[in-house]
């Protein structure tokens, strides 16, 4: 009897120890999975400041991911053609990934989503009343759709309609109102397509034309690296600091028109200050006068307007967030207005 009880205790004892040891290896795995994970995610160079919105202290504005320069005055008018009752036809393709890195800061690759490769994606600009094709490629791993702001029918939303991985949707509907609106992915979870990049903005002009201007969109976006919902760099078209090295030039006396979205996710507000001016602001770019003439305008989420404005005197001007801590973490810019 006591030489089974001594066996059953050691048995016992054996048992024990085996599962304290399994566990310790399993928790010693899987800490150092999450610390690699970790370490992959949080070891890279991202911009550092003093704590002045102006002094980014170790980057020199070289080119990057994606070119500002080049999306900030570049419409996407698509392949015009007449119908026989006389509209106007517009065809587009938009080609969504997801699986695609994006160097977003110096030494910073995140895995961005995109249309045609690039987020923001393509500015789409129509005319009111023009007949609209949009012909969907999902290229991503994930099922993605294209969700247009203005008016349309109800099977041309985005939203019911999920195109998975390696599936077509074409979307037609007329274009309207006029306007500065946009479009992105509404496939849920929405705040995580919005926030990995599958946006871009969607211009309907009026039939009548607007008042001939230096014409730029500017879409208010930031990123969250660390994946903790709040964001670790904000910018104005995907770059932080960009436009602090590289100024945006603009003649002197000259209208300026902005067409500024702010498709920024995990902050309720954004917003756009102007120095050494002020701007008349018209929400949405849906009416004809504005509604306000001032050097700051607050945007939430998925708000939309239209800028316009003059410079008086030549020089260098910035413009960037109000909310202090956006700018100090990119999303700040210059002005460089010229006497031509």
């Amino acid at each position: 009897m006591t030489f089974l009880n001594s066996l059953g205790g050691k048995i016992l004892f054996g048992l024990i120890g085996l599962f304290v040891l399994s566990f310790i290896i399993v928790s010693f795995s899987t800490n150092q999975d999450a610390a690699e994970t970790q370490t992959l995610i949080t070891n890279v160079k991202t911009i550092q400041t003093t704590g002045d919105i102006i002094d980014p202290t170790n980057y020199s504005g070289e080119p990057l991911g994606f070119d500002p320069d080049s999306y900030l005055r570049n419409f996407n008018y698509g392949r015009v053609s007449q119908l026989s009752d006389g509209t106007t036809l517009r065809e587009f393709t938009l080609i969504a990934e997801d699986e695609g890195t994006m160097e977003i800061s110096p030494g910073l690759f995140f895995n961005v989503w995109t249309y045609n490769g690039t987020s923001p994606g393509p500015t789409i600009r129509v005319t009111e009343g023009d007949l609209v094709k949009v012909k969907f490629i999902n290229n991503g791993e994930k099922s993605h759709t294209v969700h247009f702001h203005g008016t349309h029918e109800a099977e041309m939303d985005g939203v019911f309609e999920s195109v998975g991985s390696g599936g077509e949707f074409t979307y037609e509907f007329v274009a309207g109102p006029a306007g500065v609106h946009l479009y992105h992915c509404h496939v849920a979870p929405v705040e995580e397509h919005i926030s990995r990049g599958l946006y871009g903005a969607f211009i309907v002009d009026p039939k009548e034309g607007r008042e001939p201007a230096d014409e730029m969109v500017m879409i208010l976006n930031g990123f969250d690296t660390d994946f903790d919902a709040e964001n670790n760099l904000y910018a104005v078209n995907t770059i932080p600091f960009y436009h602090m090295y590289k100024p945006i030039e603009i003649s002197l006396n000259k209208l300026v028109r902005l067409y500024v979205i702010n498709i920024l996710e995990f902050d309720s507000i954004n917003n756009f200050h102007l120095h050494g001016n002020l701007f008349n602001y018209y929400p949405a770019g849906t009416q004809s006068e504005p509604s306000s003439f001032t050097d700051m305008v607050t945007l939430s989420q998925g708000d939309r307007g239209i800028i316009e404005f003059e410079y008086e005197y030549p020089g260098k001007y910035l413009f960037h967030a109000h909310k202090v801590e956006f700018s100090e973490k990119g999303w700040v810019g210059t002005f460089l207005v010229k006497d031509e």
